[in-house]
């Protein structure tokens, strides 16, 4: 027995200071994270005054694997700020999902905080945070069978954005290849709830294609939306290897012309990424494909990586090659390009020049 005793205390007294030691390691290593750097000197603006100054490589070779390290006009600051905490814990609480969460968009930081202008944005994403598709360019959940829709999605949407106090929003969503209409009506219903509770916003869609059902952009259409957007992606040849098998170019083009035929007063409106591969003869004879179909408003915006399972970047275009492309839409007749690296579907300044033509236009007709 009193073997034993000394033999327990002993183990005790070499636990302590096992622990001890252990306890101190950590107070080293803590210590030496306080002195050291913090995630924002990881993110600091040390970017060169031009981008010309840039000697990093900006396009893959045929052939070469290794991933392209980002340029210095891509990197973004980390998103804080109460005003940041508070849309997101309102979203959260009322069980809303947005795309800049989900496709994980540099801009959350400055649209969610408010930028330089105050004023705080979200692109909600109607329908759920899972899509039926798997496209190899987006970050979003898929499932082949995703959660039911919320019924009471349509009003909490249109309370959040009646407490917001915007005059203009953008709703987007998931693709529904399990339901009939692919959501058509819940999209339909929730813009018209939108404007129950706030006649004076402006609403803007981006939405799946339906698979091509063209009854289902005609509910979409007829909904009482304002700017009715439907992404092309990328130009015809890589459709094939960023969209899914079930989104087709031509489908694209097609879903465009049918809501501008069905309601001509509608603003329409496309989207492409660039870096993926494709051709400046490409690039253009997209834009004239868009142009084509009666598409009013294009913005052109660099391809990221979201993770390593999608695909890899393969070019980094510069700021001054997409402001070709914006003078180039220019001159094929968009109403507005906005085109820049961190440009997206949903973008600040378009929105502010769609919100001016829209107010104009109802002036005009009143």
């Amino acid at each position: 027995m009193f073997r034993n005793s000394v033999r327990s205390k002993a183990i005790l007294k070499s636990h302590e200071i096992q622990r001890c030691t252990y306890t101190s390691k950590l107070d080293e290593i803590r210590e030496k994270l306080r002195q050291g750097p913090s995630l924002a000197d990881f993110v600091s603006d040390d970017r060169p005054k031009t981008w010309n100054d840039y000697e990093g490589k900006l396009k893959r070779e045929k052939g070469e694997n290794e991933r392209l390290r980002l340029p210095p006009w891509l990197k973004t600051t980390i998103p804080t700020g109460s005003k940041f905490s508070e849309l997101k814990k309102q979203l959260r609480s009322l069980k809303l999902s947005t795309v800049c969460e989900e496709a994980r968009c540099p801009n959350i930081g400055e649209c969610w905080s408010g930028g330089k202008h105050g004023m705080s944005t979200a692109t909600i994403m109607l329908m759920g945070d899972t899509c039926t598709r798997g496209c190899m360019f987006c970050s979003v959940k898929t499932s082949r069978a995703p959660p039911p829709l919320d019924p009471d999605e349509p009003f909490n949407t249109a309370h959040a954005i009646k407490q917001w106090g915007l005059g203009y929003i953008v709703l987007t969503s998931v693709d529904r290849d399990d339901l009939p209409d692919g959501g058509s009506a819940h999209l339909a219903e929730t813009v018209r709830e939108i404007k129950r509770q706030n006649t004076e916003i402006l609403v803007e869609c981006l939405v799946p294609d339906f698979r091509g059902s063209l009854d289902s952009v005609a509910t979409v259409a007829n909904s009482g939306l304002d700017v009715f957007a439907h992404n092309i992606e990328t130009v015809e040849r890589l459709t094939p290897f960023v969209r899914d098998r079930r989104a087709g170019y031509r489908q694209t083009l097609k879903v465009l012309k049918t809501a501008k035929d069905i309601n001509p007063d509608l603003i329409t409106k496309s989207s492409i990424m660039l870096g993926l591969g494709e051709t400046d003869e490409q690039v253009e004879q997209t834009m004239k494909d868009l142009r084509s179909v009666g598409v009013d408003c294009l913005t052109l915006g660099q391809y990221m990586q979201p993770t390593k399972r999608h695909l890899r970047v393969q070019e980094y275009v510069t700021p001054d090659k997409f402001a070709e492309w914006e003078r180039r839409g220019t001159e094929l007749g968009f109403l507005y390009t906005a085109s820049g690296p961190l440009v997206r579907s949903s973008y600040r300044a378009g929105e502010l020049f769609i919100s001016s033509l829209l107010k104009d236009r109802k002036a005009k007709t009143a």
